[in-house]
């Protein structure tokens, strides 16, 4: 598979300390990559300057070959450990947001036919992350698990190419966690998307991934631990299969996707 996405010779330093020193990557099309290490090594710094956050301090970052611009795209989604939802806005309503801002940039409304069609896409993606009952709740009247899958719904609206996930698990209890592990899977092979997915569950990681990243520091100095960055020490592909890629729309069918 091509690389869809590609870090070349990545840097990323607050002042006099280093947290990413030299990474390198190319992350194929399709793949799911599941992202480990200790605390402090960088992952959510890397997920940042792959989202558009943050600009490396050195080095490169390439989408099919194309300098990233330095602003979050839509062309990247993300979905983070705290739910980051809208509380006064019910489920249908934040997520019809989402298209509202993408289409009309400067009101963030749409009106007539257009706002029709935004309510009935977002009426899709809602039953796809199994929402379909509760479109006229608001946040405070849902669970964790609930308010994850409006996240993830929310991110996914306006069809990124890469879905990045921030810890999105770690604050759900076990039963729940297996049901989004299962909706997330569900969603990558469906909409054949690219996840990079941080976590530091490593059983996790290895069940979810395709392939597996751990972050470390390759060298450490008492006198100056500041100065020395994280990178990739392991890369671990997993003989599991990807989702074809497609970049027919038409091929989606939501239809298909069961509302558990």
């Amino acid at each position: 598979m091509s690389a869809l996405l590609s870090l070349r010779g990545v840097w990323v330093e607050y002042g006099d300390k280093v947290v990413l020193e030299r990474v390198n990557l190319d992350i194929a099309a399709g793949s799911f990559v599941s992202i480990i290490g200790p605390s402090g090594a960088g992952k959510s710094s890397l997920l940042r300057v792959i989202l558009g956050q943050e600009v490396p301090t050195r080095g490169s970052i390439l989408l099919d070959g194309i300098p990233l611009k330095p602003e979050c795209g839509p062309d990247r989604g993300v979905v983070f450990q705290r739910y980051s939802v809208f509380p006064h806005l019910s489920v249908l309503r934040n997520t019809v947001f989402g298209l509202e801002c993408a289409q009309a940039p400067f009101t963030a409304r749409l009106f007539g036919a257009r706002r029709r069609a935004a309510i009935a896409e977002a009426e899709e993606m809602l039953t796809a992350v199994g929402l379909g009952d509760s479109l006229h709740l608001y946040p405070a009247q849902m669970s964790g698990g609930m308010q994850q899958r409006l996240a993830i719904a929310q991110a996914l609206i306006k069809r990124p190419r890469i879905l990045l996930l921030d810890e999105p698990f770690g604050a759900l209890d076990p039963g729940i966690r297996a049901d989004m592990h299962a909706l997330i899977t569900r969603l990558w092979r469906d909409y054949s998307l690219t996840i990079i997915m941080v976590t530091h569950d490593i059983r996790e990681a290895f069940s979810l991934g395709t392939r597996v990243l751990t972050l470390d520091k390759r060298r450490r100095d008492p006198h100056a631990p500041h100065r020395f960055g994280a990178t990739a020490v392991y890369d671990l592909p997993l003989a599991k299969q990807a989702p074809p890629i497609s970049n027919d729309d038409e091929s989606i069918k939501l239809d298909d996707v069961s509302n558990n």
